[in-house]
């Protein structure tokens, strides 16, 4: 079936499984690289040194902190836009992209320039030991100053997603992955800069992917991001903190979790613990990854839709997406059952970081199955504007079960505690969603029956 001209016809019209194929293809690529480029950085700070390894895996934490800023201004100016464009409203949804635009510009100036002031005590405080806190200083300064634009690429990039055009945000987003694969090795090892060139090469794609989605948004019918259009607004702003904070506490969770789970690694295995379950969580991220791809090329599909009170074809997308990426999920699990040690080692060759990752990569390979359920669930209440149930489910796996599973097994089980936290805390986060979702999608069946009686007389 050939794509329509019109936007508005192509998203409400052409049949679920088609239209989430074609959006999906594209933002799993986009997530498998950027999944695979965060992966490289491990990789090749894995050939230094195991305290190298870790610092990279204690700056995950800050990196977190300013992803979580990225989406909250991205997803909710984004899940807006698309709201508004589904009812015909053009002109609001302008001046929404670039209110976006402006919030994550001015929040990533300011954490670049208050974490470089205070990286020595923020170091301390995500668990730095004294054998890894020079690496860990050297990298997140470099990191920290590539904020800015790592927030604003974040909302650029779900804004297109939002609009439909998955394809132009792929690009962008792999024009910077390129480049930071390419110049790891180069700055790390050509240059001899060590683990100062991998920050280095990470702050360079994310330049990159910025300015590529930037191209990217002038193209087509997408929104141009204009100053012309800035306005204040308090309702837009209002809408887009209703609509971004359920990313905001989901990636504020990750990071108080990753912080929470470092420093108790520290406590029960030091050096070693870190940087292996730093290994396990940059290898589950890569196989979430393509489950969120998944999940985000249904995102504009569901708010468009919703926006258009098409609730039927909202809940035919969902059940869509959950059943193929529970298939997709159990089979990334039995291969990490299979091989977590392998997988483990390939990162970094040392045979305590590997005991530690085998056992974790386990735990979280066991219930990987559960995920579609859980990350879609939270995808769908977020893009349908349904801020606190989506800001609930969003924040379940790393914080409501999580934050005390980590404080409280590892003075019981020891270093298993450390482990097993996080395969538990997705259990409970999966029996959490399963109720709430059939809750809203009967709501979007009550919705619909109302409006069709309502057009009847």
């Amino acid at each position: 079936m050939a794509r329509p001209a019109d936007r508005h016809t192509y998203l409400t019209q052409t049949p679920i499984p088609q239209l989430i194929g074609r959006l999906s293809v594209p933002t799993i690529i986009s997530m498998l690289v950027t999944g695979i480029y965060n992966s490289a950085d491990t990789y090749f700070v894995g050939r230094i040194s195991t305290e190298a390894t870790a610092a990279v895996g204690l700056v995950f934490s800050v990196m977190a902190i300013i992803q979580a800023f990225g989406f909250f201004c991205g997803q909710g100016s984004g899940n807006y836009l698309s709201r508004l464009l589904g009812a015909g409203k053009r002109q609001e949804a302008n001046e929404v992209a670039i209110t976006g635009f402006l919030m994550a510009l001015a929040i990533g100036l300011l954490i670049a320039g208050f974490g470089n002031w205070q990286a020595e005590h923020i170091a301390d405080l995500i668990g730095a030991t004294d054998s890894s806190r020079a690496d860990t200083v050297a990298y997140m300064r470099i990191i920290l100053l590539g904020a800015p634009f790592m927030t604003c690429q974040f909302v650029v990039n779900n804004q297109l997603r939002f609009q439909g055009s998955a394809l132009y945000a792929m690009i962008g987003l792999m024009c910077g992955a390129v480049i930071n694969i390419g110049l790891d090795p180069l700055l790390m090892f050509g240059f001899g800069l060590g683990i100062r060139g991998a920050a280095l090469a990470t702050v360079s794609g994310q330049l990159i992917s910025f300015i590529a989605l930037l191209i990217g948004s002038r193209k087509g019918e997408n929104i141009r991001l204009s100053l012309r259009n800035a306005r204040w607004n308090p309702g837009y702003v209002l809408q887009i903190c209703n609509g971004g904070l359920p990313s905001l506490v989901r990636q504020g969770l990750a990071a108080v979790s990753t912080l929470l789970l470092n420093n108790m690694a520290r406590t029960y295995g030091g050096d070693p613990a870190i940087a292996g379950m730093s290994v396990t969580s940059r290898t589950l991220m890569l196989l979430v990854s393509a489950l969120i791809g998944f999940g985000q090329g249904y995102q504009p599909v569901c708010s468009y839709n919703y926006g258009a009170g098409l609730y039927s074809r909202v809940r035919e997308g969902y059940r869509f997406c959950v059943k193929y990426g529970t298939i997709l999920m159990t089979l990334a699990g039995a291969v990490c059952l299979l091989f977590a040690g392998p997988i483990i080692g390939f990162f970094r060759d040392d045979p305590d970081v590997i005991a530690v990752g085998t056992v974790a990569l386990r735990w979280q390979a066991a219930v990987l199955p559960l995920l579609a359920t859980s990350i879609l669930t939270n995808m769908m209440l977020q893009a349908s504007g349904k801020g606190i149930k989506s800001s609930i489910t969003s924040s379940a796996r790393n914080g409501i079960f999580f934050i005390p599973l980590i404080l409280i097994l590892p003075r019981v089980f020891g270093l298993l505690g450390v482990e097993m936290a996080q395969g538990i805390a997705d259990i409970l986060t999966f029996l959490l969603c399963v109720p709430i979702a059939r809750a809203e999608l009967r709501k979007m069946d009550r919705m619909e029956a109302d409006a069709k009686q309502a057009k009847n007389g």
